[in-house]
């Protein structure tokens, strides 16, 4: 049977995993699709000797970030379980019982971390200053009538009021701990700062992130800084970092090992990600990773061993992301972890010799692995999706290699459908990954869109131009401040070597991508007709407009400069200048609550390709942000994969259906054929 839009509801994602003290026991969360807008979220735990794995918490909300207690017989775990949506810290014996609800907090719950002890658990929650003024930060029963509401007016007064997932409206994020012996919570920061990743070194001793510096908001300077919990006094700031991603880890004799990012243009969204040790006994900075020329996998904190002598990291290198074991002293290189044949691990857990990890590969969406930190052949403790497996007609792509115009050596991979006859030709579609700084390998987040293309009768292609993370950092390098320059030349010379292929039909080309792919979709059809079609998704069109909208503007502003000095290096550097240029029936796709990629982007482009009389239409999805295609509510994530298939199959010799924009476009004339002919 071969992939279905529909298929993505039955498939199941592995996250978060997270091994006992003993290292016998994996807790991890399993997500499927569950209805029309929502997930079921639950947590399994896995054992590592018999590699079986069972239901820990029963369906019941949305849970997530199991926590073993530091005696392991108890998990803390965040849901959404209880009188309403707010997910609220919960416990449950590991030996059986019921669960029991820890706090009743109005911000929600998250980042949960046990004191060594296991007599607190820290925690974030972001509040307004009226909310801590009324203590329902720390108990909503203060105040049982209250319900938050949206401002009405909502007046601005931060440079940056709304983030990745919604508006600020005066909420500040700060640390709270839950005394797990008496069930009390306690706010332990306050103010107009935010803290984030909570982290403990000894029992008296919480780490934690701010960001204090000039104007917080138009920098990314961090402050790792160490709390005396017994008086709840700063003790000092450990250390100064920059990035996207401050967090890091503590050991209980006062080192901390951290993320760093150089904030030099074109900034640290683009630079290497290092990973620094500071001694508070010494005073000393190190950076472990000097002769590692990959970056630190984005969302990876370091991760101590028991022992505090060894770190661990997830590394993307050449189109697998492996684990690597890093020396806190500098003394000894970084080593690759053997695990066996990795592809793409996602998420990692270390304790007592043991390594966790969730791993997507070309042939499975998601499961868990464990192995020894010595190394070797990595077990598989999950069969989320063994069952759907067995039932579809699953593709292996091929790797491939090409030398490019500036002798740039740029990895791709080639999907070709089921019954696969090299005689034949085929329609193919080019995809395009987000980022820039990214890196796309045999699988990930994109298996179901990728098995799904070749499943209705494409040739599917994906490659790591310039620009891309895992080939050093000249690679990356490279676009800074020329989106559209190397990353465009790589991408047509991986174009060429396709349609060098006998069974490539080079009249029958298709271009899509998202976000930094979304970009470059439309900056193709704007600089090339050699496609028959394309579907740009939640891009970054208008470079002064996304300067103006994006919580993220400090990329912009480090790879372009600000706009009102160098007005026209936006505009050059923005596809809608190119709207005129364009020839290619394009397909725009956008969510209405995207707000690192606002959707104004989209609503420019489209009027653009309207007035200058491209074929296209333009798709506005509600209630979703910018994560629709990985995490969108499922009957969004299946329409936007029937929509592009039905774009594209208008425009493909090889199908049966018009183009949509011949057709009265009714939901009917919207549904692709599952068949090619």
């Amino acid at each position: 049977m071969r992939i279905t839009p529909s298929d993505y509801t039955e498939i199941s994602q592995a996250s978060e995993p997270c091994l006992s003290p003993d290292g016998e026991t994996i807790a991890y969360v399993k997500q499927t699709p569950s209805g029309d807008q929502e997930y079921e979220s639950t947590i399994y735990t896995a054992s590592v000797s018999d590699e079986e794995s069972q239901r820990f918490t029963q369906e019941a909300g949305i849970d997530s970030t199991p926590r073993w207690s530091p005696d392991g017989s108890q998990l803390a775990f965040v849901s959404t379980r209880g009188n309403d949506d707010t997910p609220q810290l919960w416990l449950l014996p590991v030996d059986g019982g019921e669960a029991k609800q820890l706090t009743d907090v109005v911000g929600g719950v998250t980042n949960p971390t046990w004191s060594p002890d296991g007599r607190y658990i820290a925690f974030t929650q972001k509040a307004t200053a009226a909310e801590r003024e009324g203590n329902l930060d720390l108990d909503q029963g203060n105040d049982p009538e209250y319900e938050r509401e949206e401002p009405d007016p909502r007046v601005i007064g931060r440079l940056v009021y709304r983030e990745h997932g919604g508006y600020i409206d005066g909420r500040r994020q700060h640390i709270y701990l839950c005394d797990t012996e008496g069930d009390e919570v306690q706010r332990f920061t306050d103010g107009e700062l935010d803290y984030a990743n909570p982290d403990w070194g000894d029992d008296t001793t919480l780490y934690a992130t701010v960001r204090r510096t000039g104007d917080p908001d138009d920098n990314l300077v961090h402050d790792i800084v160490a709390f005396d919990i017994d008086t709840g006094e700063e003790e000092e700031t450990v250390v100064q970092t920059t990035g996207w991603d401050p967090s890091f880890s503590a050991t209980s004799d006062g080192r901390v090992a951290f993320r760093y990012s150089d904030d030099e243009p074109p900034g640290p969204s683009m630079r290497l990600t290092e990973v620094r040790v500071a001694d508070r006994d010494t005073g000393e900075v190190r950076t472990v990773t000097d002769s590692l020329s990959r970056r630190v996998y984005r969302g990876c904190t370091p991760v101590w061993d028991d022992d505090e002598d060894s770190l661990y990291i997830l590394v993307p290198d050449e189109g697998t992301v492996d684990v690597y074991q890093l020396d806190p002293n500098g003394e000894l290189e970084p080593s690759r972890v053997d695990t066996g044949e990795t592809e793409h691990i996602e998420a990692l857990s270390v304790r007592n010799g043991n390594l966790a990890f969730t791993q997507s590969t070309a042939t499975a969406p998601s499961d868990v692995f464990v192995t020894s930190t010595d190394g070797g052949a990595a077990a598989r403790v999950s069969q989320l999706n063994d069952d759907f497996l067995d039932q579809r007609d699953i593709q292996t792509p091929e790797e491939v290699w090409v030398e490019t115009e500036d002798g740039i050596d740029v990895q791709g991979w080639v999907l070709t459908p089921p019954e696969f006859d090299e005689s034949e030709s085929y329609p193919t579609v080019l995809e395009i990954h987000g980022g820039p700084s990214i890196m796309w390998t045999t699988s990930g987040t994109m298996w179901h869109e990728f098995q799904l293309l070749a499943a209705m009768g494409y040739v599917v292609a994906w490659c790591n131009p310039r620009g891309s993370t895992g080939y050093g950092e000249e690679h990356t390098l490279a676009i800074g401040g020329d989106w559209g320059g190397p990353d465009y030349r790589d991408l047509m010379a991986f174009t060429d070597e396709l349609v060098g292929r006998s069974h490539v039909d080079e009249e029958n080309l298709f271009v899509t991508g998202g976000s930094f792919g979304g970009f470059m979709t439309s900056w193709i059809v704007g600089h090339t007709t050699r496609f028959s079609g394309a579907v740009t998704q939640r891009g970054v069109y208008d470079q002064i407009a996304q300067f103006g909208a994006t919580d993220t503007y400090h990329s912009n502003e480090k790879q372009l400069g600000l706009p009102w000095e160098d007005p026209m290096k936006y505009w050059e550097s923005s596809p809608v200048a190119y709207a005129d240029q364009v020839e290619t029936p394009t397909l725009i796709i956008h969510s209405e609550e995207d707000y690192r990629v606002p959707i104004h982007n989209a609503d420019t482009l489209y009027r653009f390709y309207r007035k200058n009389g491209v074929d296209t239409r333009y798709i506005r999805y509600p209630r979703e942000g910018h994560e629709l295609s990985r995490a969108g509510e499922p009957t969004h994530v299946v329409d936007r994969l029937e929509r592009i298939l039905r774009w594209f199959n208008g425009y493909s010799d090889y199908h049966e259906e018009p183009p949509v924009v011949e057709t009265d476009e009714t939901s009917e004339d919207w549904e692709p054929s599952t068949k090619s002919s």
